[in-house]
C-alpha cells in the first residue's frame, strides 16, 4: 500500500497476488509492459513463489463487506511510477535508463489499525447503552473451530485485532478502496488470568511466514510457505489469521476483531481529540499532515494523516516516527477508556457508532452484550500495566522482509503465556532464593524424571556431576506419573542447598517446596523434572525480565516525543 502518491514503497505492496498459483510473491520492480523494441524478459531468478497452494474458493464474505480489487501487479504505486517516468526505456539498445528506487527500510508501524480496534472494543462498546441505540449491524465470521464459542473464562484470554488497509470513504490516495484490504497490521492481545495486565504483541505485515491449511466454508484453502503475514486473509476468512498466530506463538487465540483504517478519523474526533506532545513541529505535504510543536489534541483527518506518515520528525531517523504514532495510539486507547467519556452522552453515541461500523469479529462475540462483556475485561486493566510490544523480528532473506527473532520471541510468549507483565519492572529477589549456599560437593540431590521423554534424569545428572560438580546426587528414574512443572523438595535443614542447586540450574522461587520437618544429616533432597524442563542447564520456568532490546510502550506514557 503506497499512502504517499510517490517515491516510497512499502513493503507489503511488493509482494503481488500471482494468478495461477493463488500465491504472494515479492516483487521489487514495478511490472510494465515491454517497449515495442525489446524482447519479452525472463523472470529474475529468486522471484518464483515458495510454495504452490490451489486457487482458493473465496470465503463467505462478513455482513455488508464487499470483496476486495484485485490489485495490479505491482500495487498502485508501481503504476503511478511507471506512468509518470513512461516506462524509462532508452529509444536505442532497448535497455532501460530508470536507475531502481532507493531502497528504505523503515520500522513498521506495528499496531496502528491494531491500536483502533482495542481503542474501539475497550471503549466503544462500553457504552452499551448508547450502542444498543444505534441502527449500525456488527459484522460477524463464523470461523469455526479456529477459536472459543465463549467470549471470556475463569484463565487467561487472546484476541488477535488485524487491521486491513481499507481506507473506503476517504479517498484512493489514502490506500485501498475496496472495503477490506489486506492484513497491513495485527495485534496479539493477551489478558491475564486476573486481569492485572495486558500485554499486545505487534505483528509486522511483510514477516514472512509459512500460512497453515485453513478449513473455509466447506472447503479447505491448501497453505503455503514463504507467504508475507498480510497475505493471510487472501482467499481466506480470519480464522486462517487466528490459526497462523497460534501456529507462531503456541498462544491459544480466543476471537478476533477486524478494523480499518477509516476507523482513526471517525474514532479520534469521537473521543474529542487524542492529547500528543511534541517536541518540535512534525510535517508531511503528501499526506496533509501538519502539527505544531507542545501539547495539543489530534482528531479527523490530522489523526489519519499522522498514522499514515512515513516523516520523522526534523533530525531523526525513523524510530522517532515510530515513537511518536506509538505514542499517539496509545493516548488513543487511553482517551477510549476514559471515565469522562461516559459522562458525555454526544461523545458516547459518536464512539459507540463508530465502533459499531468499524468491527467484523467472529461469531460468539458478534452481539452486544458479548462486545461489552469484553470491553469491561479490557477495562480491568490498569493503564501502566497494558503493554505493547514488538513482535521481535530479524531482517528476512529478501530486502524488504523480516523473520521472526526465534529465540528473543520464544522468551516473549512464554513470559506472555505465564502471565507475566513486561511492565512490573524490576522485582526484589524472592525470600527463598536469598541466604546462604552450599558448594556444588555438599549439595545432595536424587533426580527423578517427570517429563515423559526418554532419559531426562540422566542427562541432568551428567551435567549436574561433570558440569557442575554435584557429585553428590544420583539418578532416581521415571516419577510416579508425569510432572506439569519441576519441583524440588527439601527440608528447612536444606536450605542452604536447595539456593545452590537452584542458582545453577536456574530454578524459579515456584519450584521450591520446603518441608515442615528437618532432614537426616547426610539425606537428599528431591528433584522431579515436569513438562517445564527443556535441557541440562536451561532456566526452568518461564523468563523473570523481558527479553533485552525488546521495545515496549505503555498506555499510560504521555512524555513529550520528537
Amino acid at each position: 500500500m503506497d499512502t504517499q502518491g510517490s517515491g516510497y514503497v512499502d513493503p507489503a505492496d511488493q509482494w503481488v497476488l500471482d494468478p495461477v498459483t493463488g500465491t504472494y510473491q515479492l516483487r521489487l520492480e514495478p511490472a510494465q509492459p515491454p517497449a515495442a523494441d525489446v524482447p519479452p524478459q525472463q523472470p529474475a531468478p529468486g522471484h518464483t513463489a515458495p510454495g504452490a497452494a490451489a486457487p482458493a474458493p473465496e470465503p463467505a464474505a462478513p455482513q455488508r463487506r464487499e470483496a476486495p480489487a484485485a490489485p495490479p501487479p505491482g500495487g498502485r504505486s508501481a503504476a503511478r511510477r511507471a506512468a509518470r517516468s513512461g516506462h524509462g526505456r532508452r529509444a536505442a539498445g532497448g535497455t532501460s535508463s530508470r536507475r531502481k528506487p532507493k531502497q528504505k527500510r523503515p520500522r513498521t508501524l506495528l499496531w496502528t489499525a491494531g491500536a483502533v480496534g482495542l481503542a474501539i472494543v475497550a471503549g466503544g462498546m462500553g457504552g452499551y447503552l448508547a450502542f444498543r441505540h444505534t441502527s449500525t449491524v456488527i459484522h460477524t465470521v463464523d470461523v469455526g473451530d479456529a477459536g472459543s464459542t465463549a467470549v471470556t473464562g475463569p484463565g487467561a484470554a487472546n484476541l488477535l485485532v488485524l487491521g486491513t488497509d481499507s481506507t473506503a470513504g476517504l479517498g484512493r490516495e489514502m490506500g485501498s478502496a475496496a472495503r477490506t484490504g489486506s492484513a497491513d497490521a495485527a495485534v496479539l492481545l493477551h489478558l491475564s488470568a486476573d486481569r492485572s495486565n495486558a500485554t499486545a504483541i505487534s505483528i509486522p505485515p511483510n514477516l514472512v511466514t509459512d500460512v497453515p491449511d485453513c478449513p473455509v466454508g466447506n472447503n479447505v484453502v491448501k497453505g503455503a510457505s514463504g507467504q508475507p503475514f498480510s497475505a493471510v486473509l487472501a482467499g481466506r476468512d480470519p480464522g486462517c489469521a487466528m490459526r497462523l498466530v497460534q501456529q507462531m506463538t503456541g498462544l491459544p487465540v480466543d476471537h478476533f476483531l477486524m478494523v480499518d483504517y477509516a476507523a482513526v478519523k471517525s474514532l479520534s474526533t469521537a473521543v474529542g481529540g487524542v492529547e500528543l506532545c511534541l517536541k518540535q513541529p512534525l510535517s508531511d505535504p503528501r499526506v496533509h499532515l501538519d502539527l505544531k510543536a507542545g501539547r495539543q489534541r489530534v482528531q479527523g483527518d490530522q489523526a489519519l494523516a499522522l498514522v499514515r506518515t512515513l516523516k520523522a520528525p526534523p533530525g531523526h531517523d525513523d524510530l522517532a516516527r515510530v515513537a511518536v504514532q506509538e505514542r499517539f495510539l496509545s493516548g488513543l486507547l487511553r482517551s477510549a477508556t476514559s471515565g469522562g467519556l461516559f459522562g458525555d452522552p454526544k461523545k458516547l453515541m459518536g464512539l459507540a457508532t463508530t465502533a459499531a461500523g468499524a468491527l467484523t469479529v467472529d461469531s460468539p462475540i458478534g452481539s452486544v452484550q458479548a462486545l461489552d462483556t469484553l470491553a469491561g475485561q479490557i477495562g480491568k486493566v490498569p493503564a501502566k500495566h497494558f503493554t505493547f510490544a514488538e513482535l521481535p523480528v530479524k531482517n528476512g532473506p529478501r530486502t524488504g522482509t523480516v523473520v521472526l527473532d526465534r529465540t528473543t520471541a520464544a522468551d516473549l510468549f512464554a513470559m506472555v503465556k505465564a502471565d507475566v507483565s513486561l511492565s512490573q519492572g524490576k522485582k526484589a529477589p524472592d525470600p527463598k532464593l536469598v541466604g546462604p549456599k552450599t558448594t556444588p560437593h555438599d549439595t545432595r540431590v536424587t533426580v527423578y524424571n517427570g517429563t515423559g521423554t526418554f532419559g531426562a534424569s540422566q542427562d541432568v545428572l551428567a551435567w549436574l556431576q561433570n558440569d557442575e560438580g554435584v557429585n553428590r546426587s544420583a539418578n532416581g528414574g521415571d516419577a510416579p506419573q508425569k510432572a506439569p512443572r519441576t519441583i524440588l523438595k527439601y527440608a528447612p535443614n536444606q536450605a542452604d542447598q536447595a539456593r545452590s542447586l537452584a542458582a545453577m540450574m536456574h530454578l524459579p522461587a515456584s519450584a521450591l517446596v520446603e518441608g515442615t520437618k528437618d532432614a537426616p544429616k547426610l539425606a537428599y533432597m528431591s528433584l522431579t523434572l515436569g513438562a517445564d524442563y527443556t535441557s541440562p542447564g536451561a532456566p526452568i520456568g518461564p523468563p523473570t525480565a523481558p527479553p533485552k532490546g525488546l521495545r515496549t510502550l505503555t498506555a499510560d506514557s504521555t512524555a513529550c516525543v520528537g
